[in-house]
């Protein structure tokens, strides 16, 4: 699911972002070249005008959990980017082509309503059952495995269960489509995720038209250059000793040969429209023709044609050698090796056929035998060359549809940053949470509906509400009483742990990305293990608020951290503070006996660590504030969030301490990868006019360096310590000018002083007062 579970919105949803995206999708449909681009622009622009419009007349509540009068929350609106409800359900609109094929079938007419009395039928119920043990289904909206769950209770005996789902379906039974597509293919392998789809390659390969440049190419070196040598050729016969062409004048046996040649020449050059050099009078072969169809017709050349056409022969020759030389033969031979090498075009038409047997809706389970080089079988068929290899850029589409464990698609370098990692783990994440379920055909269904549920994208809330969770839907809240698998919790918690491993040893030097920190979230529910994960919250949009998890979750750190750890001396945290803030509250919360919806404590603390401190050093120079702790700047809101990653430790602390990962690499391995990012994103702020956004990564890869460092050995600290100055030394003077000061900082705080003072700066990413990574160190190495 596409959604920010806690993030803060303006106190009122704004149409000004509705109009402007209107507009942008306007200007697209009416001026871009690409016809489906201005298809695509059309619908988008359909869709905010549906926005404006609902808006507008009342029908839509921007910011509210149930934005579409009329529905509920747990129907899956319509949304547009900015998390704006269109009015329309995503499984509403007109009857689909499987939907219109079972109404014939069934002899009812067209229209849901009619279909879902059909489906509650005893005839339509055998259906849904045969459907259910099948497996062969593709839910691609939650609402399309709500029947699917009315006949699996009806047939389990939960009659009473049964009859509550259709009634709180039956409302809407006109309107949405409530039960799934027949798929020719049986529920995916649980233990494999893929990043693209079979169709997905098939699609990519089809979109390889021919090269004009590599076609304009090949087309000269196997048409035209051998067509101008058997021209050069027939006019050094009538050449002297001295190679003084028409120094002998052409006889009608020369005229009938050279006859051939210009009909030759006219069937080429229908044939072979790339390369028109041919058709430039200024270019050798021209003029060699024009002379010969001059000659030809009887015409005798004036004195400067045959001028034009004795220095075109003599700097042919003298560039490449007479005709039938060793010297042109070699280069001939050459240009024909290099011309019969074959385009990407046609090997990605041997690729597709490859593709051709496999289902275009999944990934491969294998994909060596699709990239093979061309076979001998192959090559009679196609007339590719035996052996030719696949290329890298027609390899790339096929290996992202690899179906594959997840460790095995990061091991293969498939998964290039924890953003894609994020795309893969719900797939991971259904099975997992399906697994609670005895009965293998409801396993199937809780799986399909989770990557269903996935895919629902997010509604701007205000006020801090809550975007729909799975177990809200009526149909999964109808058999949450059939989970009863004892063995599930530790097998979540497994599953959970091991994500939690692959994401940080893979990208160490990352923050886990929004949608992956709630698929972890959802297997630390099922699990129990009194895990808290927080989102990334956007600095532009900030309302100076935390949830209480914020608070949870920097108590775990200080279980974690306190006590003197170098990261809570790093960034001067008091994590005895914070445990007893956190005490404090959930004993006032529990007199209140209510669950609290915000965490003043936490908030006001961080807006404090953001404030400029006395000494004119900065933990976050938060300047500028509104109304209470955020609703400033965006730079001042980023300083009092990233205050808050400081605190909570951004998910790492919980995973570690609550969910128990430990890298395989050791912390040590991880801390000086994190270094090495945090030097390459230093090296992008040189000469970069918006440095900001880089030197806020820089920094969050920072944190984590220093977080690893904070789990090693004494032994690998120091170690590692020494080596961060001299790989920073080592590095061009922009970079080591620019990390010098952070380096010394963390070694003052490892000596028990302060990240601050002398020459030391703390690494923090935001500032409203200017940055100190923006200067430029001018080069200078300082030690």
């Amino acid at each position: 699911m596409n959604h920010d579970a806690d993030q803060q919105h303006p106190a009122e949803a704004n149409p000004g972002h509705a109009y402007r995206r209107l507009a942008e999708a306007l200007a697209t449909a009416r001026n871009h070249q690409d016809p489906e681009t201005r298809r695509r622009a059309r619908e988008r622009g359909r869709r905010w005008r549906d926005v404006l419009s609902g808006m507008a007349d009342g029908r839509l509540t921007i910011g509210s959990r149930t934005p579409v009068a009329g529905l509920p929350a747990w129907v899956t609106p319509e949304v547009v980017r900015g998390g704006f409800a269109t009015g329309k359900p995503a499984a509403g609109g007109p009857l689909l082509a499987h939907e219109a094929e079972a109404a014939r079938r069934a002899g009812v007419p067209e229209n849901r309503r009619d279909l879902f009395a059909y489906w509650l039928s005893e005839e339509g119920l055998g259906l849904l059952h045969e459907l259910l043990d099948s497996g062969r289904y593709e839910v691609t909206v939650p609402e399309e495995a709500a029947l699917l769950t009315v006949a699996w209770l009806a047939r389990a005996g939960e009659t009473e269960a049964a009859l509550d789902l259709v009634g709180e379906l039956a409302p809407f039974a006109g309107l949405l489509r409530f039960t799934p597509k027949p798929s020719g293919l049986p529920a995916p392998d649980p233990g494999a995720v893929h990043r693209r789809t079979v169709g997905d390659a098939v699609d990519a390969l089809a979109r390889r038209t021919p090269s004009r440049a590599v076609e304009t190419q090949r087309e000269a070196l196997t048409v035209w250059q051998p067509f101008g040598d058997e021209l050069l050729a027939l006019w050094l016969e009538t050449a002297d000793e001295d190679g003084r062409v028409l120094a002998r004048a052409p006889g009608a046996d020369w005229r009938g040969r050279g006859g051939e040649l210009l009909r030759r020449y006219a069937g080429l050059a229908l044939r072979h429209t790339y390369c028109t050099k041919h058709l430039d009078p200024r270019q050798n072969l021209a003029i060699l023709r024009n002379a010969l169809e001059e000659t030809v017709a009887g015409r005798e050349l004036d004195a400067r044609g045959s001028g034009l056409l004795r220095h075109a022969v003599t700097s042919m020759v003298r560039r490449r050698g007479l005709p039938g030389s060793a010297r042109l033969t070699a280069l001939r031979r050459e240009q024909a090796a290099q011309a019969a090498l074959p385009s990407h075009h046609a090997l990605a038409r041997l690729v597709l056929r490859r593709l051709a047997g496999l289902p275009r809706e999944t990934g491969a389970a294998e994909i060596e035998p699709l990239l093979l080089p061309v076979g001998a079988r192959e090559a009679r068929e196609t007339g590719l060359p035996a052996g030719a290899a696949i290329p890298a850029a027609l390899r790339r589409p096929v290996e992202a549809a690899l179906s594959a464990p997840v460790g095995t698609l990061v091991e293969r370098g498939l998964v290039p940053s924890a953003e894609v990692l994020a795309e893969l783990v719900p797939q991971l994440v259904a099975v997992t949470t399906a697994r609670a379920y005895p009965d293998e055909s409801l396993r199937t269904l809780a799986a399909a509906g989770h990557r269903a549920f996935r895919d629902r994208r997010s509604l701007l809330l205000l006020n801090l509400e809550r975007q729909v969770r799975a177990e809200e839907l009526p149909w999964v809240r109808a058999v949450a009483g059939q989970r009863s698998d004892p063995g599930t919790g530790t097998e979540t918690a497994l599953t959970l742990r091991q994500l939690g491993e692959l994401a940080v040893q893979a990208f160490p030097a990352t923050v886990l990305p929004n949608p992956l920190v709630r698929e972890l979230a959802v297997l630390a529910r099922q699990a129990e293990l009194g895990a808290p994960l927080v989102e990334e919250l956007a600095a532009d949009i900030f309302m100076g608020t935390f949830t209480p998890k914020f608070l949870a979750a920097a108590r775990v750190a200080a279980e974690l951290l306190g006590g003197g750890s170098l990261y809570e001396r790093y960034y001067a945290v008091d994590y005895r503070a914070i445990r007893d803030m956190a005490i404090t509250e959930a004993a006032e919360a529990q007199n209140r006996q209510t669950r609290p919806r915000t965490s003043p404590g936490f908030a006001k603390l961080c807006a404090e660590r953001a404030r400029p401190s006395s000494s004119g050093r900065e933990h976050g120079s938060g300047r500028g504030y509104g109304h209470g702790y955020g609703h400033g700047s965006t730079a001042a809101n980023g300083t009092v969030i990233e205050q808050a990653q400081i605190l909570t430790t951004h998910n790492l602390a919980t995973l570690v301490h609550r969910v128990g990962i430990a890298p395989a690499t050791g912390w040590e391995d991880l801390a000086r990868r994190s270094f090495g990012t945090v030097c390459r994103l230093t090296a992008r702020i040189h000469g970069n006019p918006r440095p900001l956004a880089t030197i806020k990564d820089t920094a969050y890869a920072w944190r984590q360096m220093v977080f690893h460092l904070s789990l090693c050995t004494a032994a690998e600290r120091d170690r590692t310590l020494s080596w961060l100055a001299e790989e920073a030394e080592r590095r061009p003077g922009h970079v080591a000018g620019r990390l010098y000061p952070a380096v010394t900082g963390l070694c003052q705080v490892a000596e028990g002083g302060s990240a601050d003072s002398g020459a030391g700066r703390r690494l923090l990413g935001w500032s409203t007062t200017g940055h100190w990574m923006r200067e430029d160190p001018g080069g200078a190495v300082r030690r």
